[in-house]
């Protein structure tokens, strides 16, 4: 096992694009760090340096206490699960899984024995002479998995190995990589751009942007408290809405609605203008009675219904509120406030509904630098 350390880590590209830009970041012994962020955001690259697959420009990479910036791949003691699984299309299951261990020169009997125990670990023992061909896409990564886990690495670098699975699959790998996790316990970094993936299985999770950490935090932290409104916007599906506010005493105003919010929320305001950017979850908007007239309730027109079963996602506009758009809409959504409803609901495009807000949700941020405007609770 070991601890993963970047030093103030950049990786310079020619023309002086900077794909990881001072990184410094502690990945502790045993634990399972994610990488996420839209494409380009640096986060392969990283990974992509602890591996040794990338040259590093400027900066520190420590694995254990070895500087690992001058190791060739194979001497940093590390495993890479790839996206495309990287198997060995002529040779059977048991081969690809053992292969590493022929390279380290391992007895037979020792490499016969440790790949029964990883076959065991992962369910694949029935297709241990088997060839890629003959296997399923899930099936492809578990074998891809157990010649990982078969060297005893210190440490585990994912790279988005679950992508090219179809949407129950990826859920089923999903568990069994937390499981596996649980009982190696091997130090592990995992590049997604899923941010969905990225809050289910990380138990800190790292969001780049430019090169750039914006906010390391434990998955439940980033979406309570994200730091600015690229972390909250990026992070929650639906995302983040944001609408134009203005503080005042003992609340805030959103255009022509008042809000009052609670002493505890309020005393957290750190000094600013009083321009804000206001941002609230789907579920921090709460459907009400239709003829509701009360401070801080928002008359609203439902323009879409995404129905899930359990529950609904309605878009809706409200006269005088001035949405912002950080986060993706489709065109005919922008502008539109996204809220989480009872599925059970019978709600019709173009009703009119009146909305309410949890005051201890709201998030504030500054109007100019998208930087949070509430002190940590």
């Amino acid at each position: 096992m070991a601890r993963i350390e970047f030093d103030r880590v950049f990786k310079l590209y020619p023309g002086g694009i900077a794909a990881v830009d001072d990184l410094s970041l502690a990945i502790e012994d045993g634990e399972f760090m994610i990488f996420v962020g839209p494409s380009g955001c640096g986060k392969t690259t990283a990974l992509r340096m602890v591996a040794g697959l990338e040259e590093i420009t400027r900066g520190e990479i420590r694995i254990g206490d070895r500087r690992v910036n001058d190791l060739e791949p194979q001497d940093r003691d590390i495993a890479m699960v790839f996206q495309n699984y990287a198997l060995y299309p002529h040779m059977y299951v048991r081969e690809n899984i053992a292969f590493p261990l022929r390279m380290q020169h391992l007895s037979r009997a020792d490499i016969d024995k440790r790949v029964q125990e990883v076959a065991a670990l992962l369910g694949i023992e029935k297709l241990l002479e088997r060839k890629p061909k003959e296997l399923s896409g899930g099936q492809r990564q578990r074998v891809a998995m157990g010649r990982a886990i078969v060297r005893h690495p210190q440490v585990f670098l994912m790279d988005e190995p679950l992508s090219n699975l179809d949407a129950k699959l990826r859920i089923q790998m999903r568990v069994e990589l937390v499981k596996l996790h649980r009982r190696l316990g091997v130090t592990t970094i995992y590049v997604t751009h899923d941010q969905t993936e990225a809050m289910t299985l990380g138990q800190r999770v790292a969001v780049l942007s430019q090169g750039r950490i914006q906010q390391v935090a434990p998955p439940r932290q980033l979406y309570l408290h994200p730091v600015n409104t690229f972390v909250a916007s990026f992070i929650g599906s639906p995302p983040m809405n944001f609408l134009r506010g203005r503080l005042r005493p003992g609340g805030i105003d959103l255009g022509p609605v008042g809000v009052d919010l609670p002493p505890e929320v309020m005393g957290r305001v750190m000094p600013g203008k009083a321009e804000l950017v206001v941002g609230l979850r789907p579920e921090s908007l709460r459907l009400l009675p239709p003829d509701t007239v009360a401070a801080g309730t928002l008359a609203a027109e439902i323009e879409v219904i995404e129905q899930l079963g359990a529950e609904s996602y309605v878009y809706v506009r409200v006269p005088g509120i001035e949405a912002v758009e950080f986060a993706d809409r489709p065109g005919e959504l922008a502008g539109a406030l996204c809220a989480r409803v009872d599925g059970l609901l019978d709600l019709a495009a173009g009703e009119r509904i009146a909305l309410g807000l949890r005051p201890e949700l709201v998030r504030l941020f500054d109007a100019e630098t998208g930087e949070s405007r509430l002190a940590e609770a």
